[in-house]
């Protein structure tokens, strides 16, 4: 069994509790302060993909560092795997990858993991296990003797994430992961966060691509100015209240008209007419796909 396999804990992998962050403004001339979270309360269940949503200013990104023990609250708790996110302990669990990631440019992809590897205290044919899994992962196998400071956008994230897995978390963090990679980096990326989440990974992600987060996360929270406005089941939220949503294949025009009548005769109405769409993203990756001869 590959190493990177883990079960679900009962352990919910992060508990927020009446979260609050304020900030003083630096300039001497702002009065009050800022509150960058308000009260904040919210769980992630262990093996879940969690999406935190939110314009820019909402507070995400301060709930995330918070989480990590990067920035001290001003009150509420943090809690990851039932302990608390202030003590070091609870981030042996963890594994982050920030929306923009540093690497040395002088390293290749192989040498980038040892040196990771190396601060988590691995070694020797362990780490070199590690590294040769990791890479296989991440597809980056043919690209391991390249010096980072050569790999395009969407492989530095990709380098980026096999290093935030390299101590084996139980929950990753990744902020903005698909930022600024093409629709075939991204779409790669989406399918290695699916691939965590086989293996029984928490994610806790801050996207901006809505679609792609709409594809890939069991859970959502919607924060703006500090708040968290909603959150819930993805199919919950984002369901039409009192509509169902029918498609047809080759069904004649005489029966259409048939079952448009009937609907009618019961009160009800047809709101919308037209061929299914597939989004974007889909059709550009088919589209380039079959071009490749793929």
């Amino acid at each position: 069994m590959s190493t990177l396999s883990r079960t679900t804990m009962s352990t919910a992998a992060i508990t927020i509790q009446n979260l609050t962050k304020e900030f003083t403004p630096p300039s001497m001339f702002a009065r009050g302060k800022i509150t960058a979270v308000r009260d904040l309360s919210l769980t992630v269940e262990s093996g879940h993909v969690y999406g935190l949503l939110g314009p820019n200013g909402s507070g995400k990104s301060t709930t995330m560092k918070i989480v990590l023990g990067l920035v001290t609250p001003t009150s509420g708790r943090t809690f990851i795997f039932g302990k608390d996110s202030r003590d070091v302990e609870s981030r042996e669990a963890v594994g982050f990858l920030p929306e923009n990631p540093y690497f040395y440019k002088f390293l290749t992809g192989k040498e980038t993991l040892h040196f990771y590897g190396k601060l988590c205290g691995l070694g020797g044919k362990l780490l070199e296990a590690r590294t040769k899994e990791l890479l296989a992962l991440v597809g980056l196998e043919d690209a391991k003797d390249r010096r980072v400071g050569g790999y395009s956008k969407g492989m530095l994230q990709r380098i980026g994430l096999a290093q935030a897995l390299v101590q084996e978390p139980r929950l990753l963090v990744l902020d903005e992961p698909t930022a600024g990679v093409d629709p075939t980096g991204s779409h790669e990326i989406r399918d290695l966060i699916l691939k965590f989440k086989e293996r029984g990974i928490t994610v806790l992600l801050c996207s901006h691509l809505l679609s792609q987060v709409q594809e890939i996360c069991d859970r959502i929270g919607i924060m703006n100015r500090g708040e968290l406005i909603r959150e819930g089941a993805l199919d919950d939220l984002i369901a039409i209240e009192n509509q169902t949503e029918l498609v047809l294949e080759n069904v004649s025009p005489k029966l259409v008209a048939e079952f448009k009548a009937r609907v009618a005769a019961e009160g009800g109405r047809v709101v919308g007419e037209g061929r299914p769409q597939q989004n974007l993203e889909r059709y550009f990756l088919d589209v380039t796909q079959r071009k490749n001869g793929e």
